[in-house]
Order: C-alpha cells, then structure tokens, then sequence
C-alpha cells in the first residue's frame, strides 16, 4: 500500500499516470472539473501539483468518459458522488450500469442513483462476500463451541472420491 498522503505530481505526470492528454487535464483544471489541491497555476510559468486523491479522481474521471458518459454526465454524478463523501477515505463502491448513462453508487447498505440526484435506487443490497465472510466466521465459532477445530469438519475421502467421480 502506497504512503499517499505525502504524493505529489506535476500536471504532466499527472497526465501521464492516469492515462490522459495534458490538453484534457488543463481544460478540466480551467473548468473546475479538477482543481489540483496543492498547488493552482497562478501565471504563466506556475505548476499546478496534484495530489494522490486528485488522481484518483482524475482516474475516475478517465474511467467514466471510457465507458461513454458525457463529460456533462461525468460531472453530474461527481458533484452527487462528493455529496456522499470524500474518495480520500473509503469511497463508495461505483457500479457503472446499462448503456454507459446510468451511474450508482454504494453508499452504506443503499444504492442510489448519482444521475439523479442520490435518489435511493434500492434500500436493500446483498453481498455474497459478506454472506461468505459472516458464515466462515459463524463455522470457526461453532467448531470452536465444540471443542474442534475447523479441519474436521473436512469432507470425508470416500465422499471425495464419491463427488469426484460424478
């Protein structure tokens, strides 16, 4: 994991790193898409210095347009997205869904709609992995209830050799 909070890149590497022209960086910039949060350009000559979580954004930014959203589109759902929080923390799981103009965002348990507003898609959301996750530790728990270890509670090796031949 990279120390990011000490991150700092020039307009050009900026570019360069998140995969788009220094021409699109500096029109974003102008156009308060992004605002480089070290350092602005104040003058002919000046660097704008963007940080780790400027690029993310930019990344973000780049991924979305790639996927055929607007740049009208894109700036919807950020203005919607930094209602919700800030990328610097743990940003919400974005699911990019249908035809590349509907945009929804994890926020908590709910999903909701970053097109339109952060109007409550759906109220209920399932995740397998934390399904998974909760019974593995209800299984370790129970065994150790018990008084034996997980291991055996292993499939028996005539019921393998059973399920292997099917």
């Amino acid at each position: 994991m990279l120390a990011t909070e000490s991150l700092c890149f020039s307009g050009h590497q900026a570019a360069k790193v998140v995969g788009i022209t220094y021409r699109q960086l500096d029109y974003w910039a102008r156009t308060d898409l992004v605002r480089p949060s070290i350092a602005d350009a104040k003058g002919s000559g000046s660097q704008r210095q963007y940080s780790y979580q400027d690029l993310l954004k930019l990344k973000l930014i780049k991924q979305l347009l790639d996927q055929g959203l607007t740049l009208q589109a894109v700036r919807s759902a950020l203005e919607s997205l930094s209602k919700l929080g800030d990328l610097a923390g743990d940003p919400p799981q974005l699911v990019i869904v249908g035809n590349g103009k509907t945009i929804f965002a994890k926020d908590g348990d709910d999903l909701v709609d970053l097109m339109n507003g952060n109007q409550m898609a759906f109220s209920m959301l399932l995740s397998v992995g934390r399904i998974r996750d909760g019974l593995d530790a209800e299984i370790v728990h129970f065994a150790s209830t018990e008084g034996k270890s997980v291991d055996s509670y292993s499939v028996p090796s005539s019921a393998e050799s059973l399920r292997a031949s099917i």
